[in-house]
């Protein structure tokens, strides 16, 4: 068996797919292709490629994942849709994914809920809107429903603290300021009964 050939990566510069016998066979980055001193015209052994596809490429996956999870908490979608960018096969994706899981690296459950908690304290929205954007991110529905039944915060509130916050200082007798907090308020996620119900108590209790 021989390597016959060697092309970069489209989708990651730093990859190499590497065809043996006029077929492909793996890819490597172009780091470890150097490293293990490899090029065109060399022979390779079967034994060879899959220590490559089992070892080298599995490592160089992981560390990937590993470093983009270094930066922030991650869900088990946006890391594999970060290790496809960087070309790597579902197979190897499928056992990072795994073993990262195993390890307690990759936990969607905890990062629905630090993903709860963070939009609460920084930009509360409502739970609709929060499941729409957690579904966006790759998280099962059961496990975000799952959490969201936990949250005790009520919409309610967090509506009427979002108004109060942007309006509270405005004429709330004004038509043009309730319709501005309606469409404010709908653009959050909130339902028409909720936003009804929240213009109703500012405008009882304009001083609280």
């Amino acid at each position: 068996m021989i390597i016959t050939s060697v092309e970069r990566n489209r989708k990651n510069k730093d990859m190499l797919s590497v065809y043996v016998d006029n077929q492909y066979a793996f890819s490597i980055p172009e780091a470890d292709y150097l490293r293990l001193n490899l090029y065109e015209k060399r022979d390779i052994t079967e034994e060879d490629i899959i220590n490559i596809k089992e070892n080298v490429y599995f490592n160089a996956a992981k560390s990937a994942a590993v470093k983009f999870l270094s930066l922030r908490l991650r869900s088990e979608s946006e890391v594999r849709k970060k290790l496809e960018r960087d070309a790597y096969d579902s197979e190897t994706i499928d056992k990072v994914v795994n073993h990262l899981k195993s390890l307690g690296y990759l936990n969607d459950r905890l990062y629905v809920q630090k993903y709860l908690f963070d939009r609460n304290k920084l930009k509360p929205k409502s739970k609709k809107m929060l499941k729409y954007e957690l579904l966006n991110k790759g998280i099962a529905e059961e496990e975000i429903d799952e959490a969201l039944n936990d949250w005790k915060i009520d919409d309610s509130l967090i509506a009427e603290n979002l108004a109060k916050k942007k309006f509270g200082k405005y004429d709330l007798k004004d038509e043009k300021i309730i319709k501005k907090i309606y469409s404010f308020l709908l653009h959050r996620g909130f339902s028409h009964e909720i936003i009804s119900e929240v213009i109703k108590r500012m405008q009882e209790r304009p001083d609280k």
